[in-house]
């Protein structure tokens, strides 16, 4: 494991990292794969699955504790909660507007961040799966359109784990026994023959699709299953792509879309 480097953070990351690190590394065990494929230097776009409110904090800590610090982009709403979101502010991290057109202010921080050398997080998600046995579901392009902008490596992630501390959309977090956080980097997605076309709609879902791919094969080797036949997508089902979809439908008895459903984004 690289040693952390607090080099060139805001203080407020540093603080942020002093106080909450010995918490996870008290209240969680940890199966850390794959570090080797991180960048060790320059910017780049690391692109995890999402599959509880709880997942970034230890997802953070796996990059903290091997030496690449990483840049969040998270939904505006996270800070507007009283005290966090100033933390995050002065941590550096990017709040996202969705489905608004101030998201394009969220790209440009996120090329303006890598370009400065620095990590960004992004979930290609764009939120929890709504998959009703937490597989990665449809992509959302935004990982994508950075990485191509910038032609930075792109980094796909498989964690496993922080479910169990705190269900999707749950409340309640249950701490003890511990639970084992497990994390594996795969190699960056090749993205090398898409360079120098129109970074357009084709594009953009051609690179999600594989960046998707990359993620769920590093799972099933993480869960030790097979990934479902199909990649569940919320508008096939009528689930909402933003917000908390128990308020509207139950996941869990969502049927999986038929093979002759397309995807037409």
């Amino acid at each position: 494991m690289a040693a952390a480097r607090t080099e060139g953070l805001p203080w407020a990351y540093r603080v942020a990292a002093l106080l909450v690190r010995p918490w996870l590394m008290l209240l969680t065990k940890r199966d850390w794969r794959g570090a080797e494929h991180l960048p060790r230097e320059g910017g780049f776009v690391v692109s995890p699955n999402h599959i509880s409110y709880a997942d970034p904090l230890p997802f953070a800590h796996y990059m903290f504790d091997n030496g690449r610090a990483a840049y969040f982009l998270a939904k505006e709403s996270v800070f507007r909660v009283r005290g966090v979101g100033w933390v995050l502010r002065k941590a550096g991290q990017i709040p996202v507007h969705r489905n608004s057109v101030a998201a394009a202010d969220a790209f440009r921080s996120a090329v303006d961040g890598v370009r400065a050398g620095k990590v960004v997080a992004i979930f290609p998600e764009g939120t929890i799966t709504r998959d009703p046995d937490l597989w990665p579901m449809r992509g959302k392009t935004g990982a994508a359109r950075v990485a191509l902008e910038t032609r930075c490596p792109l980094i796909p992630v498989a964690q496993w784990g922080a479910q169990e501390i705190l269900s999707p959309y749950g409340h309640r977090p249950s701490l003890f026994p511990r639970k084992t956080i497990q994390v594996l980097a795969g190699p960056p997605v090749d993205l090398d023959d898409l360079y120098g076309q129109p970074i357009d709609t084709r594009v953009l879902r051609e690179a999600t699709d594989r960046l998707m791919d990359r993620i769920t094969e590093l799972l099933e080797q993480v869960r030790g299953e097979t990934r479902p036949s199909e990649r569940f997508d919320p508008r096939a089902h009528g689930v909402p792509e933003i917000g908390d979809p128990l308020r509207h439908e139950d996941i869990g008895r969502t049927a999986r879309p038929r093979s002759d459903e397309r995807d037409t984004a």
